[in-house]
């Protein structure tokens, strides 16, 4: 499985759970931290956990295990790391105070994310 499967998994199982502004963000070119940044909002806590949930569980399903996950408790920004991708998933206002997006500007969202 390439690594844009393993984005399309993680983005749908993102929108199964209704998280919003989901983005994929290219930055191969930029760090060597990941391939992939997937970025998705939540309305709270328990809609942040409930998303990682079912990344978690789709990716297993898949047959990957996540590397690292920071943040769970607090449920405000979680942090997933699938090594070529890593996932942040966030309450709406965390992500609009931090917005993390800005600091790749130069890398390249995916195709489907309305390039």
């Amino acid at each position: 499985m390439n690594v844009k499967e393993k984005v399309e998994i993680i983005k749908n199982a993102l929108d199964d759970k209704k998280a919003s502004n989901i983005e994929a963000i290219d930055v191969a070119e930029q760090t060597s931290l990941a391939e992939y940044f997937v970025i998705a909002s939540c309305q709270s806590t328990v809609q942040v956990r409930a998303c990682v949930d079912e990344v978690e569980e789709k990716m297993e399903e898949a047959g990957f295990m996540v590397n690292h996950k920071e943040g769970y408790r607090g449920g405000n920004w979680i942090l997933m790391d699938y090594g070529d991708v890593v996932v942040h998933v966030m309450q709406q206002e965390i992500r609009e105070f931090y917005a993390i997006e800005r600091l790749w500007d130069d890398a390249g969202q995916t195709a489907d994310d309305g390039e």
